[in-house]
């Protein structure tokens, strides 16, 4: 199969923050691919604090552009300025976007050029754990409430209903059209870019690539799982067992989710929070981190994500999973 006339001028995007080791490999396995098949890479440093300034500046390729930022804007931040660089930079016609964790199998990118793109505005790559199972977080989806066989499975199945079975992931099967992927092995043509924008970087993390692809999808953008574009997500548990940590993670986490049940289900949403809102607050109250600090974090999650606010800093989510109830909490009425 030949590339098509969107053009092949190929851009990598990652996205770091004080993962050093896991941006060394990363990079090594994109600087590998000759211009031809990657034009440029951006690498957006977080502010990193733990020698990845130093380590970049050591780097000679000319394709490398390193956009360091002054503050940590979290994932989303980061994707927002990297894509945007891309497109206005380097005039990619095709962005791919990654997490410092995560890289590309050898031969994916010549395979991408060698993809038939025709009808497609974004690809998504299959992401698997390096013990070789596929990565959970990483597995694109469909819209249960655009499709009635969709619905129905994941009424009888949950997550695994809306989710792409493991047979997708066969290498020789057969692509498939979905509505969301993540920031992992996503590769977006121009034409995505310019009908979704940036990402919204007030998410700071967790479901901004989801609430991104729907909606790319939302506006007209055609979204397909390609299988035989493969990529090694080398992530680590973020949690406490079954609780995020640190406890800051529950605001964005419960907030960000919010917003995308909304994206999906529409008139739905109402009804599905008198559902999930009760769990949630089950297992905050279990949190190691503190039972009442967590819900009072969940509070504030659950208040921003209905109104869906996401302009609150950083600096305040810190603030607010740090404070016990005679710090601050008790007639707190900041935004």
């Amino acid at each position: 199969m030949t590339a098509t006339s969107h053009g092949s001028r190929l851009v990598a995007v990652v996205v770091t923050y004080d993962r050093l080791s896991q941006l060394r490999a990363t990079l090594a396995r994109l600087l590998e691919n000759p211009p031809a098949l990657l034009a440029a890479l951006v690498v957006v440093d977080n502010a990193s604090s733990d020698g990845t300034a130093h380590y970049l500046e050591g780097l000679d390729d000319p394709r490398l552009d390193v956009l360091r930022l002054e503050t940590n804007t979290g994932g989303a931040g980061g994707f927002a300025a990297g894509i945007a660089r891309a497109r206005d930079r380097h005039d990619a016609d095709w962005t791919l976007v990654m997490d410092d964790d995560a890289r590309p199998y050898p031969g994916t990118l010549a395979a991408f050029h060698a993809q038939d793109r025709s009808g497609w505005d974004a690809l998504a790559a299959a992401v698997f754990l390096p013990d070789g199972r596929i990565a959970p977080m990483n597995c694109p989806s469909c819209n249960p409430f655009a499709d009635r066989r969709v619905f129905w499975r994941s009424v009888l199945r949950g997550r695994r209903g809306f989710h792409l079975a493991p047979d997708a992931y066969a290498p020789d099967a057969d692509p498939r059209r979905i509505d969301g992927a993540s920031f992992v092995g996503l590769f977006l043509s121009r034409r995505a870019v310019a009908l979704a924008g940036m990402p919204d970087a007030g998410l700071f993390l967790y479901g901004d690539d989801t609430l991104y692809t729907l909606q790319l999808s939302a506006r007209g953008g055609r979204l397909v799982f390609v299988p035989s574009l493969r990529f090694e997500h080398d992530c680590r548990s973020l949690g406490a067992g079954r609780h995020l940590s640190p406890i800051w993670r529950l605001y964005y986490y419960h907030r960000n989710l919010l917003l995308v049940y909304r994206a999906v289900a529409g008139a739905f949403f109402w009804p599905a929070l008198f559902v999930i809102v009760p769990k949630w607050l089950w297992s905050a109250a279990r949190h190691p981190e503190g039972g009442g600090r967590a819900l009072r974090l969940m509070a504030r999650a659950l208040r921003d994500g209905v109104a869906q606010r996401t302009s609150i800093p950083h600096e305040r989510v810190r603030l607010w999973a740090s404070l016990n109830r005679s710090e601050g909490y008790r007639g707190d009425s900041a935004p």
